[in-house]
This record gives C-alpha cells, structure tokens and sequence, in this order.
C-alpha cells in the first residue's frame, strides 16, 4: 500500500496479552503498579490502565497456556514513566523480577519484566531527553 493509499492510524486502541490464569495475571499485573479499569470473568478479560488515556493493556486468558520464558526476540511494549531506575526499585520490592538491571537508552534508562507467559513490558523515561516526554 503506497502512502496515497494508507490507512489514517489515530492511535493505539487496546494491546491484547495472552495470559494463562486471569487470577494469577492480575495478581502479577497490579503488584508491578498496574492498576485496574475493569474485568470481566464470563468473557476471561480483564482491563489494565495505561496513564490517563481509555486504551489499555487487556489481558484475555487463553486455556491452556502455559508457563514460558519470553523467546529471544519477542516483541515488547514500553510504556513510559518518569524514572525507569525508580520503577525497578519498586518492582523489585513487590517481588517482580526485572530480566536485566536497568539499562540506558537514546532518550533515559529502560527495565523490562515478563510475565509468566513470556509477555514483555518496558518501563522507559526521558530524563535524558525531557523535551521529548510527557508531563507527568
């Protein structure tokens, strides 16, 4: 499709996570900072906020997915935050492992986690780039 012919993209809607266990998912989703904006059992969904915006991260439980380690390379989402160094100290004092210590990136400093069925999530910052940030 040439650039004459593309489709106009408005934004990000929900980014869909597999999850094995919708208890377990949440559970591990809100001790990493997340916090709710709904769930709904009967359907295996459940809605995570990302900042102010109404998309989210929806996590939608998949039977019979099991455990794994995220493959190498696997796609990854990062969403950003004032202080990735800080988020990693929080996550490590909710007992959610980082796979690496923070590293640095163009912009700031970046952590990534996994869930347990391999979904990757960065935390990354603009403190060596504000102007390119948002405002908290």
């Amino acid at each position: 499709m040439s650039d004459d012919q593309s489709h106009e993209l408005l934004g990000f809607d929900n980014i869909l996570l597999p999850v094995g266990d919708l208890d377990e998912a949440m559970g591990f989703y809100l001790r990493a900072g997340f916090t709710a904006a709904f769930r709904f059992d009967e359907a295996g969904i459940a809605s995570l906020r990302v900042g102010g915006e109404t998309p989210g991260i929806l996590l939608r439980q998949e039977d019979g997915l099991g455990r794994r380690p995220p493959p190498w390379p696997s796609p990854r989402m990062w969403l950003e935050v004032p202080d990735a160094r800080a988020v990693a100290r929080r996550l490590a004092e909710a007992g959610v492992p980082p796979l690496d210590v923070p590293f640095s990136v163009a912009t700031g400093w970046t952590v990534e986690i996994a869930d347990p069925w391999g979904n990757v999530l960065g935390f990354t910052d603009y403190t060596k780039r504000p102007e390119l940030g948002r405002r908290p």
